[in-house]
């Protein structure tokens, strides 16, 4: 099999054992520490340079906020709190780290992203102890200081140790190239986790209305699909596929981490919903640039 497909085969397996282990949600709080591992690594290998802003990305941070609002104001109009919260955890989550690498099989420019994914996910994690006491309804000092405590160690310590070792081993940026397959293999075992998660709560709730979770599963692909069509509006003729991509596949595990922490696994179903929609969505971007790689030989 190919590494692709056996990286697709991989990602997809951890999702369908998750669902049929809802047990394994006991390990749940290692999903923090699986976005901590894998945000060092990304760091280690980043560096945000004058040269690689450009102004757009300005004006994906803007997007960002306001797709999570938007899809907050959304998720109010077809469902209610929860259905708002789910959406606004969706379309507030920052660029992912795999999106440089998607990027990179489109032949687009990984340079342009990866200062994206330096950005927003620095800004968002910045904005985040501001944002999500206003959502929650729970604007207190106490909410801000613990969701600043949160994100402080889900980016900002990985960002720190990462530079700092860099600063003192140079040799350690190329540490993640040899470490791929454990940076994917904690990705897949991030993904199990997150499902069997939401598989233990749906299980424990059976009460819970079929309804809600069709409004959140259409109300996340709604989210996604604009992420993703306001991207391409944004990057313009040099920058349309990147900048969506920027937009539209994101850092979902900090955002479920932090849903699990402050809202449900209710809401959490939001970004994990997200997270089947845009690899539908970067699966099928892959398929048409192997059609078109054939084409060309």
């Amino acid at each position: 099999m190919k590494p692709g497909l056996l990286r697709t085969f991989a990602l997809i397996s951890s999702m369908v054992l998750g669902a049929l282990a809802p047990q394994a949600h006991a390990g749940a709080w290692a999903i923090r520490w699986l976005v901590v591992g894998m945000l060092f690594l990304v760091f280690l290998q980043t560096r945000l340079s004058r040269g690689s802003l450009r102004r757009s990305h300005g004006v994906l941070i803007g997007a960002n906020v306001g797709m999570g609002f938007a899809a907050w104001g959304l998720g109010w109009l077809v469902g209610g709190r929860d259905v708002a919260l789910a959406a606004f955890f969706a379309g507030i989550t920052p660029t992912a780290t795999a999106a440089p690498v998607v990027v990179s099989f489109l032949r687009g420019r990984v340079d342009y992203v990866i200062a994206a994914f330096l950005v927003t996910n620095l800004l968002i994690a910045a904005l985040l102890p501001a944002l999500l006491p206003l959502v929650l309804g729970q604007a207190t000092p106490d909410i801000f200081a613990r969701v600043l405590g949160s994100v402080c160690l889900v980016v900002f310590v990985p960002l720190g140790a990462a530079w700092g070792i860099r600063a003192i081993h140079p040799p350690a940026a190329t540490w993640p190239q040899h470490l791929r397959n454990l940076s994917f293999g904690m990705w897949v075992l991030a993904l199990f986790l997150i499902t069997a998660n939401a598989a233990h709560f749906l299980h424990s709730h059976p009460e819970l209305p079929a309804a809600v979770l069709g409004e959140i599963a259409a109300t996340t692909s709604l989210v996604c699909a604009a992420n993703f069509a306001v991207g391409w509006v944004i990057g313009g003729r040099q920058f349309c596929r990147e900048a969506s991509q920027s937009l539209g596949q994101k850092n979902t595990t900090m955002t479920i981490y932090l849903a699990l922490t402050y809202a449900s696994p209710l809401v959490a179903l939001g970004p994990t919903c997200y997270v089947v929609w845009h690899n539908l969505w970067n699966s099928w971007q892959l398929h048409r640039a192997a059609l078109a790689s054939r084409a060309e030989i």
